[in-house]
């Protein structure tokens, strides 16, 4: 089956989990045997395990200048070219990475509903690609962010559409309230445009559903590894607490670089390490150097890895005992966790969003998120060696049992296969 993804790139510099979600379906339909075919949106692709097959479209620099400064006008070719460039576009992947839509609303709103010029315009170049090679038999778009291409698309194409949801109101309902509703609104609209929508988590299924009662009943299917990737048996010789995510105030790295101090003047648990990883931002430096300060009197026991890359997904957990990332909303769900888990790491996490759904008996959930009640979870798991090996345990087995990249891709081919038929 001939499977055409469309990705927006983030600029490959932090770990960001829609993108990581991408990844593992897309490698995971190809290991099946499908032909995936990855066509990048705003950014370049520029990680060797994950890279495009399409040109790129909707170019970020050129599109945010015509939703800024042209509105209803074409904007000069020229300019296009010089927007459009290999540097102009390397310079707005070292930027990208905020967590806020404020100055993005109208481009926010143009990718959603589809009703402008701009958007007109660079949809078209979509089409007119889909029209000049083989057509595939199945479009797989990653957001409901991006409904605005799906209604283009069914009025061109009679190709089943299918659309993953996750995290959406993390950047939506950062807009002013006229400005979400709008976004909001948007996407119910659109909706009748996609064939399947498909989450990650029955918790995040059950949020969508009680937002928008009218959308069509949404599949859940759980992130699958290549579990062989990950498997490691070896531990470290210190307990070592680890965080791989974006490092970023969002995701709580603060939270647990706080419970590690704490850890560390107790003294409960000899020769504690804290092990960081999954990249940043430049809207994070000044919060990485607020929490490097506040490791700085143990910062002989703390490693913190400057650059990202997906290799290092493969090479991260053997260094470390246990995964937390504290984050500060409701996630749909950590695929961090699954990668740990596939490493034989347990978790520990507050009990909110889909933490219980996905944790289970693979770790330990508490329920305030601070970082007192984080180090006494992590004081209880790491204090405690018959619970961790329990916890070990139960990590390996929730891997083979949910998150198998094998299950993934039968569950994506049987909703592909319905939708055709």
């Amino acid at each position: 089956m001939k499977i055409l993804f469309i990705i927006p790139g983030s600029g490959d510099s932090f770990y960001c989990g829609n993108c990581f979600r991408d990844n593992l379906q897309a490698a995971a339909l190809r290991k099946a045997g499908h032909n995936v075919v990855i066509m990048p949106l705003y950014l370049p692709l520029k990680q060797k395990a994950f890279q495009a097959d399409t040109p790129l479209f909707f170019p970020a620099t050129t599109y945010y200048a015509e939703q800024k400064f042209f509105h209803n006008k074409r904007m000069p070719k020229w300019l296009q070219r010089i927007t459009g460039s290999k540097w102009a576009l390397k310079i707005a992947s070292a930027m990208a990475g905020t967590t806020s839509a404020e100055g993005m609303e109208q481009m926010t709103h143009s990718m959603i509903t589809g009703n402008d010029p701009a958007f007109e315009k660079n949809v078209q170049a979509i089409v007119d690609w889909i029209r000049d090679y083989e057509k595939p038999d199945v479009i797989h778009i990653s957001s409901s962010m991006l409904l605005g291409i799906a209604k283009t698309l069914r009025q061109h194409f009679t190709t089943p559409i299918v659309c993953s949801v996750q995290d959406e109101e993390v950047w939506i309902d950062t807009l002013k309230e006229k400005d979400a509703n709008i976004a909001w609104q948007g996407i119910t609209e659109n909706a009748q445009y996609v064939d399947k929508f498909v989450t990650t988590s029955n918790f995040y299924r059950d949020m969508l559903l009680k937002r928008f009662p009218q959308m069509p009943d949404i599949e859940v299917i759980y992130p699958g590894l290549d579990r062989e990737k990950y498997a490691s048996e070896q531990y470290p010789t210190h307990p070592t607490i680890g965080f791989f995510y974006r490092m970023n105030y969002l995701n709580g790295l603060d939270i647990l670089a706080e419970a590690f101090v704490l850890l560390k003047k107790r003294n409960t648990i000899p020769h504690l390490k804290l092990r960081i990883g999954g990249g940043y931002s430049a809207h994070d430096k000044l919060f990485l150097r607020k929490v490097r300060k506040m490791l700085a009197p143990y910062k002989n026991d703390v490693v913190m890895d400057e650059t990202y890359n997906l290799e290092e997904h493969y090479t991260f957990y053997e260094k470390i005992s246990v995964i937390s990332v504290p984050i500060r909303f409701d996630e749909s769900v950590g695929l961090y966790l699954c990668e740990a888990f596939a490493a034989g790491r347990p978790a520990v996490e507050p009990a909110t969003g889909s933490f219980p759904e996905n944790v289970g008996d693979a770790g330990i959930l508490y329920e305030k998120n601070d970082a007192y009640s984080l180090a006494d979870a992590l004081e209880k798991i790491l204090g405690d060696n018959e619970l961790y090996q329990q916890k070990v345990e139960a990590a390996k087995n929730l891997s083979i049992n949910r998150y198998s990249d094998k299950t993934t891709a039968e569950r994506l081919t049987t909703i592909y296969n319905n939708i055709k038929n």
